[in-house]
Parts: structure tokens; sequence; C-alpha cells
């Protein structure tokens, strides 16, 4: 029995929700938030336990941490092990945690139908979960691999280094993650059992009263809040109180000071840093937000603005950082160019003045009412999201707010206090300032080593004074506060309330471009979706074009940057991509003014002139990010590996850093004109716009672009429309690419593990996505919980340009690639014995699932957009894919799946065309020399040079016809 609907102010929702809302609390205290939508397809619940990683006993970093990984393993009443995320992998959902600093958040989602059962096993982890000592062995080894994971994160680096520069005292200084030696040698040298400590852990603060439940169904609320009293009422409540850890984690010895840090990646980076009062304590008033969205402001008159326009920065953000209720830091990162490197001081001198403009200014009420509004509108036109990312953010703000609030969290500034919003700014002084600096010059001059990650850095003091007279040193830029944003809309009314069109139609097609259309009949929200792909083939021709291509897109930014950085902040979002054929314009958001920003973005194309100094910046910023590739992951590099052996027509990108050294302005501004000389575009118009207006659109592109009287580009030629194809590996062969890891340090190696299967057909289609849904869990379960392979360990499916597929995709220190490989091939082998087993009822359960999953409905309007997009671009144009999928599922029998398995999937099949990338870490080197010299088995062929390789290999038909479709 719960001790009910307790009489709270009415909690707070969008206008434009239609969900209903209740707040309950159980005997044992724990309280719970109910959702009810009749509309929703998947079912989704989120517990958030007030603990976290602040909760470590010394001397055993990571520990909570470790908790959240072994918590679902197994319980007493469903004691097999891995048995929760089988049945929620098998019904359609997913499941994962993760730990903060003072609470643990464990989710999941699932198919309607099934949620009953999956929310029992959820509650009984909270009841009488078991941690097995053999599980518990090997899980210590599975976040040992996600920290070897992040050991070449500069983000997880710096992160590191904030929190070792800070009070010893204080849990924030702590390691959280966890690793093997924290974990199992540490402990046993001490004498200590981790698993008993995990329990201790466990039942010492696992308390109902310190828990958060969200359960979000389909059904009226009545019916969730008796399940949830029947699933949760035996979690134990032993009112633990709710611990807090007072104090700041800065002393004095921790402020003004300089920081100098090496990173892993090329690039320099600032990062000023002041400890401030959370904004969680005035979360109406949003002090941090007013001044973040100031400070962190890109029109003219910014900060960002004037350090652009001196050619030292190419990118600035601003806001809270790392907070509690009892601490919290306002952050500014900047990421600096070589020029600006050199100006650091005078960068700094920059900030604090125009923190000072802001002091001179004083508080704006015009600006926080512009700010509000912004939230206002963003709030009540909100998108709906999967209900597995609704529940967690709710369960969190849960442990925050007050329950009126708990859908607000602090996404609505409501109260102007220029009082409040002083404080903080008085906080951003230069008496409190930290100050960390990262940079590759700053190798071989620092002395000091942050434990955990080994990151090298050194410190210097610095002074009130210093700042000043940074201040007075720096340059006289034109700062000043923003202007009034133009592109907040006023309109948002809904049209096409009388249109009844289901798929996309082609409204309009021309020599220049094609025009698909779709009316907003499902979300009726103000807002709409563009893309228009800009088909050029002088783009793509050659490493070259697609370098310059790609500095001509980010220019395009950069020159759209001070004006359309408010359309940003209105909720109208824009980008400019190449891509292997061209590049795309992509506009989404509010509807009323996009036309104006579409109509800008194409007349900077229309009027495109190179400004050498700009060329210069964006060509060092493109430098550095090639270069950055070899930092990637080894399982992100085993994915390109994969790409750029079966894709034809894509280019190294090694070949691409080549060429960038060489290139000047005078390239591109030969180039452009070229690349546009010949053009076809493929738009896509949905939302809340009519079809007069997207026609309007199109034909203003028309007219700009191919329609001067001096027209800057031509319709293609017939034979000049270009599509992407796709290599067809040779059916009974198996082909592997061994490649030394980009990093010589890294010592994780990587797999993927490809099988191509067929190009796109509904049936084939369904056989393969049935297999991958029967697949995953076993497969997870296998490689990564009982034989700890690696942290990343996935069987996913893949699509080429409609060629599909599916992968397994491995990251290890544990074994080299090529022994991960056999493990994967083991796994395969002891799969179909299970295939085999299935029982009828098992097989009818997963093709329901999958059922299921295809029937999900579209949660907003970009989700439907890229799902229709997909098929535009691919050029198969099935918009009623999902239905048409559905239909085979329901006439596939078990013995077509077998069949569909022994031929294309299983080990040794006849059919099968299989390609393995392994990406060798530096703990597998000798394997590689091993890999690349040995004969090959037979049937198995190694792949030397991929570009000679694509070249003696067949490629499957595009989908694509005539003016980029048959149609």
């Amino acid at each position: 029995m719960a001790v009910g609907k307790e009489q709270v102010e009415e909690i707070v929702k969008a206008r434009t929700d239609k969900r209903e809302y209740r707040r309950i609390v159980l005997p044992n205290s724990l309280q719970v938030f109910l959702i009810s939508d009749p509309d929703t397809d998947k079912c989704a619940a989120s517990m958030d336990v007030r603990v976290g990683s602040f909760f470590d006993p010394d001397g055993l970093e990571g520990l909570a941490h470790f908790l959240e990984h072994m918590l679902f393993y197994a319980s007493e009443k469903y004691p097999v092990e891995d048995s929760y995320s089988k049945y929620i992998t098998e019904h359609g959902g997913s499941t994962n945690a993760f730990t903060a600093n003072e609470s643990t958040n464990y989710y999941f989602d699932v198919n309607a139908d099934c949620f009953e059962e999956a929310l029992d096993r959820f509650a009984q982890f909270f009841i009488k979960p078991l941690m097995s000592a053999d599980a518990t062995t090997r899980e210590i080894k599975a976040v040992d691999s996600e920290n070897q994971k992040n050991l070449w994160s500069d983000a997880w680096r710096v992160s590191q280094l904030q929190r070792h520069l800070t009070s010893e005292s204080h849990p924030f200084h702590k390691f959280s993650t966890g690793n093997w030696d924290t974990l199992e040698v540490r402990p046993k040298a001490k004498g200590l059992d981790t698993r008993h400590e995990l329990i201790k852990l466990y039942e010492e603060n696992y308390s109902a009263n310190l828990m958060h439940l969200v359960v979000y169904s389909k059904d009226n609320l009545d019916k969730i809040q008796a399940l949830v009293e029947e699933k949760f009422q035996d979690i134990k409540n032993t009112d633990r109180s709710s611990s807090c850890f007072p104090g700041q984690p800065c002393t004095s010895e921790h402020l003004q000071i300089l920081v100098k840090v090496v990173p892993i990646k090329q690039g320099h980076k600032l990062r000023i840093v002041w400890p401030i009062t959370p904004e969680i304590h005035h979360y109406k008033e949003g002090p941090c937000r007013y001044l973040g969205h100031l400070i962190g402001h890109e029109g003219e008159g910014s900060l960002f603005y004037i350090l652009k326009t001196l050619g030292w920065a190419t990118g600035l953000s601003a806001g809270e950082g790392e907070w509690s209720l009892e601490f919290s830091f306002f952050k500014v990162v900047i990421d600096l160019t070589d020029a600006g490197q050199e100006h650091m001081q005078d960068i700094i001198g920059l900030l604090f003045k125009y923190i000072a403009l802001l002091q001179q200014s004083g508080v704006c009420g015009w600006i926080f009412d512009e700010l509000a509004a912004v939230c206002e509108t963003k709030f009540h036109y909100q998108d709906k999201i999967p209900p597995i990312d609704y529940v967690v953010n709710i369960s969190t703000n849960m442990q925050l707010y007050p329950p009126k609030d708990w859908l607000v969290g602090s996404s609505l500034p409501c109260k102007f206090s220029p009082s409040i919003i002083q404080n903080v700014l008085d906080d951003l002084s230069p008496n409190k300032v930290r100050i960390f600096w990262e940079s590759k010059k700053f190798e071989n001059h620092t002395d000091l080593v942050e434990p955990w990650y080994r990151t090298a850095y050194s410190i210097e003091k610095i002074t009130s004074s210093m700042i000043q007279e940074w201040m007075l040193s720096a340059p006289n830029g034109d700062l000043h506060l923003p202007a009034p944003n133009v592109f907040i809309p006023t309109d948002l009314s809904i049209k096409n309330e009388n249109e009844e069109v289901k798929y996309p139609i082609l409204l309009k097609k021309s020599p220049y471009s094609t025009l698909w259309y779709k009316p907003d009949t499902v979300f009726r929200t103000p807002k709409a979706y563009v893309r228009i792909d800009f088909s050029c083939p002088h783009a793509g021709d050659s490493p070259e074009a697609e370098v310059l291509t790609n500095i001509f897109t980010e220019l395009l930014m950069d020159y759209l940057n001070e004006y359309a950085y408010y359309a940003r902040v209105a909720g109208l979002n824009y980008g400019i991509n190449h891509t292997d054929s061209g590049f795309q314009v992509t506009l989404v958001g509010y509807n009323h003014k996009l036309r104006i920003l579409l109509e800008t973005v194409i007349g900077k194309i229309a009027k495109f002139k190179v400004k050498p100094d700009r060329f210069s910046v964006i060509k060092e910023m493109v430098t550095k990010e090639y270069h950055n590739l070899k930092f990637q992951q080894p399982y992100q590099q085993a994915m390109y590996y994969c790409s750029l052996i079966l894709q034809d027509r894509t280019w190294p990108w090694m070949e691409e850093l080549e060429i960038l050294p060489h290139l000047e302005a005078d390239d591109l501004a030969k180039f452009v004109p070229l690349m546009l000389s010949r053009a076809f575009f493929e738009c896509y118009i949905a939302g809340n716009i009519e079809r007069g207006e997207a026609e309007a659109m199109i034909l203003h592109i028309e007219d700009v672009l191919f329609k001067d009287s001096n027209p800057i580009c031509q319709p293609l030629f017939p034979s000049q429309h270009l599509t992407n194809r796709v290599i067809k590996l040779e059916k009974g062969l198996s082909y592997f690419y061994p490649v030394e890891g980009l990093n010589p340090s890294d010592e994780n190696s990587a797999l993927v593990h490809y099988i191509q299967v067929h190009r796109d057909d509904f049936k084939l289609n369904v056989k393969l996505q049935l297999f991958a849904l029967i697949a995953k869990q076993p497969a997870f379960h296998q490689l990564r919980s009982v034989e700890q392979l690696g942290y990343v360990t996935v069987l996913i499916q893949r699509n080429d340009y409609g060629v599909r597929g599916v992968q397994f995709i491995i990251q290890s220190t544990a074994k080299g690639p090529a022994q991960i490989d056999l493990r994967v091939e083991a796994f395969l082998k002891t799969f179909e014995n299970k295939l085999y087993e299935l029982t009828n009822d098992e097989f009818k359960r997963n093709v329901n699932a999958l059922i299921d999953m295809k029937l999900e409905k579209h949660k907003n309007l970009r989700e439907e957009s890229g799902f229709y997009w997909r098929e535009i671009s691919e050029g198969t144009l099935k918009f009623d894919r999902r239905e048409s999928e559905v239909a085979e599922l329901k006439q596939l029998t078990q013995q077509e799946l077998t069949d569909f398995f022994n031929e294309h999937i299983r080990v040794g099949a006849p059919h099968k065309k299989g390609l393995s990338v392994r990406v060798f870490g530096n703990l597998h080197s000798s394997d590689y020399t091993t890999d690349k010299s040995e004969p090959a088995l037979p049937c198995v062929v190694r792949i030397d040079d991929i570009y000679s390789f694509r070249r003696s290999r067949p490629l499957y038909g595009s989908f694509r016809g005539s003016f980029g479709h048959k149609l």
C-alpha cells in the first residue's frame, strides 16, 4: 500500500505534453514518479540512487563504479548470470547505468508488452542482488578495460588533473573510475576482500529512502502505481541519512594557478575555471545561464568574435561545469590557434576585460528577458525524446528539485535577480581563477605527473596584479554586448492542418534539382527540417579535391558564424558539411525565420570569396584534426579501415594529410568555381512548411545558383551523376587486413569481424536483423562477461549504401586481434547449437520483439526525417520499409532463419563473405609481425594493399539512377 498521492503544487509541464504524471511515496520511503503515455511503444524505468563515487572508501578507488557494473549480474529471484540483460535484449530493449559523484543511475527500456517482467527483474537488484565471487573477479577486468580505453582521452586526463589539484581531504580529489590496481592488487596487499567491501558498500548505503524511481508506461496511472507498489515495496529502508560533502574542493593553494598541461592530441586549449556558488540554489534566477550566454556568445562584439578576428581562437564555450549541492565551477574553454598559443596573456586579458565590461554594464533586464523567452519556447515546444532518456533526466532531477520542477529542472529561468547574477559575476575574479593551458609545446618542459593518467604538467602561481597587467597590454578590441536577437520566432502557428500525406512525395524535379516533401501530420510542432545535398563531381575526384571541399565548407560556417549564431541561440540550428560527392546544407528548428537563414546561406555560397587570413586558420585547424585521427580509439581505426576497404571512391586521410601543407588560399580560390561549375541538388523539406513555401525555397536556390545572367552552376551531364558503390567480397572466402595501431604507445588492440550478406532486400533484411537480435546478448555475455576480452564488445548490423551485413567490434588488451578473431569464430560455433536448439516459442518471441521494434513510432521530426532522408540518399526510396519488413517477418519460418545462418553466417558457410580488420596495439606487436608474414590458411586471403584489393573486386550495383534515382 503506497503512502499515496502527495498533495504538491501541480507539476509544471509543457503545453504540448499530453502525458499524465503522478508522484507517490511507498511505505519504505521510495519516492516514485509515474508517467502514463498511451502513445508510447517502449516502456522504461530509471532508478537514481544517492550513492556515487564520493562514497568510495579510501584505498578502494572506483568501488562505487564497480558496484554499478556488478549490480545487474544476477539476483536471488533470477539467479542466472546476465539473464536480465538477455531478457531486455530479446524484448527489443536496452539497459545501462552510470556513476556520478554523488549518485548512480540504473535504467532500461523494453517493448511495452514485456514491461511487467522486465520491471520485476530490475527491482530485484535493489532487493536481493547476487554478486558472485567468480563474477567479481571477471568484472574487475571489465572496469580495468574501460579505464584502459580512457587513458588516451584528453577529456578524461584533464578532468582528473583538475580533480588532482584540489584538497586531498575532499572526495572530489579522488580517482573515480577504478582499475585492476585499485580494485584487485592494492586491496589484496592490504588483506581486503573486494567482494566483501562491495557488498558492504551496497548494504550500508543502498537504502530505499535514498532512491528515486521513474516509471514510464502505456498503462494508466492507477495500473502503473499498483505495479510499482507490488514490485518495489520490498526494497529495504535503513533510513540512511543522505550524505553531504561540505566544504570546497579548492583551498587557497589551488587558486590563482596557471597549470601547463601536455595533451595527447595536437592543438592548444585554455580552460579558465572559477569556484562559484552552485546554480542549483538559484535555478529560477539562472545566473550561470545568463553569464554563460554572454561570455560564450559568438556574435559581433563578443569575446570570441574579437579572438577570431585576431586569428587567435577557433572555438569558445562558457557555463557551469562540474557541480554538486555544495560546490561548483564556472568554466570558459577556448580552442587556440598556433598564433593564439603565443598570446595566452592577451587572451586571458581580453577575457577579464569582457568580465569587466559585464561589471560596468550592470545586469541587463532585456537580455535576461530574451533568454527566458527562448528557454520558455524551447520548453513548451520540446521534441519528444526516447522514454529511456526521459526517465534518466527526470530521476536525476528528483534528487535535486522540488516535485513541481521535476520535469523542468533548471531549464526555465523566470526570476530576474540582478543581485544573484552579480554575486556569481563577482566570483569570476583574478584572485579565484584556475587556468589550465594545454599544448604539445610544453612537452619536456614540465616537472610533475598526475598519478592515474600519467599526464605531464607544471604549476605556476599567478597574481591579480599580473592579470591586471595582461588586461592593460591586451589589444583594444571593440567588445560590446550582443544585439537583440532577430531570429527569435514569434509565429508559432501550425500549418498543414488538412494534409494527409503518409510518406514523402516527389514534389518537383528539374535538371537542377529534385524536391522531396513531407508535411508534418504527426508531431504538430512549429518546426521544420531542410536538407539539401549538393552533388558536385569535381568535389570528390581526388584527395586534393576532397580536402579543398572540406576547407570550403568550414570557411562557409566560419563566415556565417557571427550572424547565424543568433539563429542557433533562438533554436534554429544549421550545418554545412562536406560529403563524398559534394556538400550538404542542413537546417533544423523553428520554421518562422528558417527561410531567412537559408537564403543567407545560399547567398554566401553564391558570393564565396577566399579570405587568406581565415583560410590559414581553417587550414591549420583541419590539419590538426587529420593529425589527431591517429589518437582515435583502436576500434574506431578498425571501423575506418573497414569502410576504406568496402567503399569505392573513398580517399585515405593519410593522403589528404600529405596534401594539406602544400595548399594555399589561391588553390581554393581556383577550385571553388570549378567545383560549383557542375552541380545537382537533392532536397528534403519536412515539417511545418506548406507545399508552396517548399517549392519557393527550391526555386530561390535555382535562381541564385543556376539562372543568374552569369550562372555559377550548370546542370550535370547525365554521365556525371555519381553514386557510392560497395566492394563485393568473394563467397566462401575470409579476408583479413592486419595493421599496426596509429598510436604506438596505445596498448589496446581491436578487431572488426565483418560478414557481408546482401544488397537491400526485405526478406533477407529481416533474416539478418533477427539473427543479430538473437545473437547480440549471447555474444556480449560470452565475449565480454565470461571471456573478458574487453570493455568494448558489440555485435551490430552494418549498412553500406544499402549493402547489409553484421559486425563484431571488440577492443582489448587481453588478446591480440588474431586471437580475438578465433574467439569470435568459436562463439559462432557454439551459437550454431543454440540456434538449432531454439524452441518455437523462443523463435516467435524474438520475431514479435523485432516486429514491435519496427513498428515503434518516430519520436520527433528530426528522427522521422533522418529515416526518410536515408532512403532518399541511398536511392532505395522504400518509405514503407518498416511495414513491408514486418509483413516479411510475419511469414518467416524458423527453418528459413536456420538456412540463412547456415548459408551466410556459420563458420565455413559456402556463401559466407568475411572481412576481419585487425588493429594491433603495442602489447601485441609481435603478433602483427606473424600475421603479416605467415602464409594464409585455405580460403583465407590477406589484404596487403587496400587499393589494389579494391581495384581487383567487382562492385555491387547502386540503387541510385539518373538524376540521383530510379524514379
